[in-house]
């Protein structure tokens, strides 16, 4: 809903800036989207008058136009409009003027001779003919306005309201309303609204005499009334009108047009206007379509309605889609003399089911939809028709027709002041409450509450409470700790994944997330075999399509489609992570196990198969997950055979990491080298030691010891290392391997790793002996693995 400020100006006087109106109105409950001033981008736009027209002396289609702008001396334009004359006035863009997207304007020479500014048409200043049906769309915009030479061009044409954009909630069909905005500016700013009722002269006679309407379906509509104008004119509304219009997104057409969707836009009634020559027998009969029959909108397309449709008939066809759009032949023509008002109360599920069906949706339908009050009928219909005695636009006939089927019995409901208080969390007086709800129109008597009709949605007292408290202020309310709830905190194992998270971010990874709904596809692509468990998916019975037809039983497809996209979007490197779920099924009509896993993912830059096992010793290590072991994979999927590890723990397999299969990367469409580890949260957190244990800084000083070691070329580093760690016990402070060597001095098939040996002991001074008895003990027990020193 666009508002124009200077129409609500009309019902409330709200003197602040549209920023803290849009703040405010938004913490009562009224939610501003934006705000836009009319011409806020056009400058040094002024209006001028055509003092004198010459011929341009070196240019036939060019003339010379001495022009007075308010300033001291006039100014000289060069043109090539050819619809001034002497005397008129126009826009005129001075020396640095500045005009809608951004064109600016300066003075130079045209053929030779000084143009001071330029001359605007009705385009250059975003307007169109029906802003100023006066003005030709191709040539100068001469103004016909009261306005001034010199004055602001903004000020002159009236280009200078402020609309401000609301996103109504589908339960507050009554602020899709200049009225209902109005009611609620007036309630948050706790000023008086200014309403008055229609007033309507009419010439006489009696439109009883002229037409007859016929409600044959009354559950869909519930009323409809109708007024006649008569001796009617068509022409330009009036400028004040069409400013409106056009502030609040709708195109001004003509006079009777204009006023029911003026109508519509103030009073939020949909309306619509019937040309009475083209109303068979002058007979309106409201039901439903019959098989077969076709209508012809307003818009000019043919629809064939089905017997659920609500239509508007004469005697022999619809004219009308009830709630939707009018028929070909129902609208108003320039030679129209005779008009009937329409204003009715329609089903609004009805409407909705008939615009969708039939690919309409227009103003009319969306309010409907939503549901309005049926009282407001009257007023809306009065309303148009003082509007058109205002315009002079034709002669209201007597009488109104006016078919009712609703209940009009006020709704009620139960005042309970202490329970609000309570409900809220707030102490306000029963008299305080009660200035709220009248603020609202609502009706306080005793304990009861009568409701105003157009709230629709009011139904509980707890509704009662929510108006209470948006007009009370949400920010006023203290905020309160939820009594006899326990203070929320995380659980030992969100508390580890969100550590998890923390160690990635800091190594340098970025976090992902993918949908847990992949297609089947996705195991074709990592090269999975046919027999392979995890193909066994959980199904979706209703997928968006086949690309989310199944709940992934792995994750790793997910980030190389992830890493795919970086790839081909020529990301030169990419780290990433993501705690995914997979889901595996255990049976029919059982829920599947749902399992996080790890997934690590990298390519480019540095990135090889150290470069992850290094981010997973130290994820593990940091996690406080101590005495793993490392194994050589060869026949991991999709992992290239041979560079791919396993990491366990007691037997346990905590994950895999390794450098993807070049087939699979080609299937990806990735380029370079990548890698990916994948490990199991639930494994991982099973896996860590219970207490990080304290060690103070040592007290002792340490003693180093390099080791060279020559051994077969399949035998691991980590058993090395194991062997190493349980010879020299507790004195072990830290152990590096520093360099791994293979050549001619070192023999076929061996390779020699170095290690870097840190010993301490924390109650005294280690001495060279202790230190080489540790390392005969090392050499010992590495012979029995065929491991010698080099």
């Amino acid at each position: 809903m666009n508002l124009s400020v200077k129409w609500l100006s009309d019902y409330v006087d709200v003197d602040v800036t549209p920023r803290e109106f849009s703040e405010a109105m938004t913490m009562s409950g009224s939610k501003v989207e934006g705000y836009e001033i009319e011409g806020e981008e056009i400058s040094k736009v002024v209006v001028g008058k055509v003092l004198s027209i010459e011929k341009h002396p070196d240019a036939d289609k060019l003339v010379v136009c001495q022009m007075e702008v308010g300033q001291p001396e006039p100014i000289q334009i060069v043109t090539g409009a050819t619809n001034l004359t002497v005397g008129d006035l126009v826009p005129v863009c001075l020396d640095g003027a500045i005009l809608p997207g951004g064109k600016k304007i300066k003075k130079g020479k045209l053929r030779g001779v000084l143009s001071q500014g330029m001359m605007c048409s009705l385009g250059e200043l975003k307007l169109t003919k029906n802003d100023f049906p006066y003005a030709i769309e191709d040539g100068i915009f001469v103004l016909q306005e009261d306005c001034q030479i010199g004055q602001d061009i903004r000020e002159a044409i009236g280009l200078n309201d402020t609309c401000v954009e609301f996103e109504i909630t589908s339960n507050r069909a009554d602020c899709l309303s200049v009225l209902g905005l109005a009611r609620e500016a007036a309630a948050t700013f706790q000023t008086p609204l200014h309403w008055n009722k229609p007033e309507v002269k009419s010439c006489g006679g009696d439109i009883n005499d002229e037409l007859n309407v016929t409600v044959e379906n009354t559950d869909l509509c519930t009323r409809y009334m109708a007024k006649m104008v008569k001796n009617v004119k068509i022409g330009p509304s009036p400028r004040w009108m069409r400013e409106r219009l056009r502030a609040s997104g709708v195109r001004p057409i003509n006079n009777l047009v204009d006023i029911t969707n003026y109508v519509m836009l103030e009073y939020g009634q949909p309306m619509h206007a019937f040309d009475l020559r083209f109303v068979e027998d002058h007979s309106i009969h409201i039901r439903t379509a019959r098989e077969g029959e076709v209508i012809t909108t307003l818009e000019g397309a043919e629809h064939r309605l089905t017997p659920e449709m609500l239509v508007i008939c004469d005697s022999k066809k619809p004219i009308g889609v009830a709630g939707v759009m009018g028929g070909e032949y129902s609208g108003i023509m320039d030679d129209t003399t005779t008009v009937v008002f329409e204003s009715a109360m329609f089903d609004g599920a009805s409407v909705r089911t008939t615009a969708k069906a039939l690919g309409i949706r227009t103003e009319s339908s969306a309010r409907f939809e939503k549901g309005l009050d049926a009282r407001n009928c009257e007023d809306a219909i009065m309303r148009a028709c003082e509007l058109v005695n205002i315009l002079g636009c034709g002669e209201v006939v007597d009488g109104t027709i006016d078919k009712t089927y609703f209940d009009p019995t006020p709704k009620t409901v139960t005042f309970e002041p202490e329970w609000t208080n309570q409900f809220l969390g707030i102490q306000l007086t029963r008299e305080e409450m009660v200035k709220i709800l009248e603020s609202l129109s609502f009706k306080v008597d005793g304990d009861q509450i009568e409701v105003p009709a157009f709230r629709i949605d009011i139904e509980h007292k707890a509704d009662i409470a929510e108006e209470i408290a948006r007009i009370y202020g949400y920010n006023n309310i203290p905020t309160t700790v939820i009594r006899g709830v326990a203070e929320a905190s995380l659980t030992p194992e969100q508390q580890f994944e969100k550590k998890t998270g923390e160690i990635l971010r800091a190594l340098g990874c970025n976090e992902i997330a993918t949908y847990s709904f992949i297609s089947p596809k996705y195991y074709d692509k990592i090269n999975l075999p046919k027999d392979s468990q995890l193909r066994e998916s959980v199904t979706i019975s209703n997928p968006l399509g086949e690309d989310t037809s199944v709940m992934r039983t792995t994750a790793i497809p997910s980030m190389l489609e992830v890493l795919s996209r970086n790839y081909n979007n020529r990301n030169p490197q990419a780290w990433m992570y993501e705690i995914a779920t997979v889901y595996l099924p255990k049976g029919k009509d059982v829920q599947p196990d749902e399992l996080n896993k790890i997934v690590i993912g990298l390519y480019g830059g540095s990135s090889d198969f150290y470069t992850l096992k290094g981010m997973v010793e130290l994820l593990l290590d940091r996690l406080n997950i101590k005495d793993w072991d490392i194994a050589v994979t060869e026949d991991a999927i999709p992992f290239h055979s041979g560079r791919c590890a396993t990491i366990l723990k007691d037997g346990v397999e905590l994950g895999v990491l390794g450098e993807i299969h070049p087939a699979v990367l080609n299937n990806y469409g990735i380029g370079t080298k990548a890698y990916v580890a994948n490990f199991d949260m639930q494994a991982l957190f099973a896996a860590q030691s219970e207490e990080a244990t304290y060690h103070p800084l040592p007290k002792f000083p340490a003693s180093t010891r390099d080791l060279s070691l020559v051994c077969e070329e399949e035998l691991p580093v980590i058993e090395i290392e194991k062997v190493i760690k349980s010879s020299v016990g507790k004195i072990l402070e830290q152990l590096e391997l520093f360099d791994i060597f293979r050549g001619e001095q070192i023999g076929e098939g061996k390779k020699s790793v170095s290690f870097s040996l840190v010993m301490r002991s924390h109650d005294h001074t280690l001495n060279d002996e202790e230190a080489d008895n540790a390392i005969k003990k090392v050499l010992k027990n590495l012979e029995k693995i065929n491991v010698v020193l080099r």
